[in-house]
């Protein structure tokens, strides 16, 4: 069973790895592939209306998929490794462990944001930026630049706190669980406020392309996983059905054919979190 382990106690030996099979999925053009896929979700979810990857209830179960996906291209690299997750509630300054050199390496430099250290950084030859919406080849990171302070422990534990998963009308700013996570009540709350902590390409459609978003969501993830253990006899997951522009608990999530949030909602079938 794969174990998601808090990268603040992981050894340098499963950093070594994480980063290794990371740098490995890049070399051969898969990580690229989850890039765009996500660009491409992310403009679906701006422009249509209907929301599946964002803005609306699917946002946890098909980023959980997602991760899912990414985190079996790395096994296939090396089994041994899982993604880690960052408490950003914790590990909240410029000089936390998650951006040392033998992880992510840290912020950019003041010219052009230019991450200059670690294993991401360009100068290392290793992680040029192909799917772009801009023409910068580099990570671009400006830590803290954006908003100055990452969410709090007492903002997560006020979400976690809510008994609902999500409510009518199951979109942008309506109340619940899943709504305050994701930010979309206050865009500058939670999990969006994180990617504008972070800034470069963590605050666009690429944001993949910085591998912390894996990590961020991973942290995520698990804070969906430690709210479904609170309210274990609350809905598990709403709208239930019959819902127009969103995704209802047993409705395929795109772009996959067999996925619904249904099916994503144990997460111990696939890995558990230490």
């Amino acid at each position: 069973m794969t174990v998601r382990k808090n990268q603040a106690n992981l050894t340098s030996a499963e950093k070594k790895a994480f980063v290794d099979a990371v740098l490995e999925v890049k070399r051969i053009g898969v990580y690229d592939e989850f890039v765009a896929a996500h660009r491409l979700r992310f403009a679906l979810d701006m422009n249509t209306g209907v929301y599946v990857g964002h803005f609306g209830p699917s946002f946890l179960p098909w980023h959980r998929k997602f991760l899912i996906d990414f985190e079996n291209e790395l096994q296939n690299v090396d089994p041994s490794v899982s993604i880690p997750y960052w408490d950003w509630t914790f590990d909240n300054t410029v000089a936390a462990s998650v951006w040392a050199p033998d992880l992510l390496g840290g912020t950019g430099r003041p010219l052009d944001d230019q991450v200059m250290d670690g294993p991401f950084a360009y100068s290392a030859g290793k992680w040029p930026i192909n799917i772009q919406v801009d023409s910068r080849p580099f990570l671009a990171r400006n830590l803290a630049y954006r908003v100055p302070t990452l969410p709090t422990r007492a903002e997560v534990d006020a979400a976690l706190a809510m008994p609902t998963y999500d409510s009518a009308p199951f979109r942008d700013g309506s109340a619940g669980f899943r709504s305050t996570l994701e930010g979309s009540a206050g865009y500058m709350s939670m999990h969006n406020r994180v990617h504008t902590w972070v800034w470069g390409q963590m605050e666009s459609s690429v944001s993949p392309n910085d591998p912390v978003f894996w990590l961020h969501h991973a942290f995520v993830d698990k804070l969906w996983a430690d709210w479904h253990a609170l309210h274990p006899t609350s809905a598990e997951y709403l709208p239930a059905g019959g819902t127009v522009d969103v995704i209802d608990l047993n409705e395929t999530m795109p772009p996959w054919t067999n996925t619904t949030p249904q099916s994503m909602l144990d997460h111990t079938l696939f890995y558990t979190y230490a």
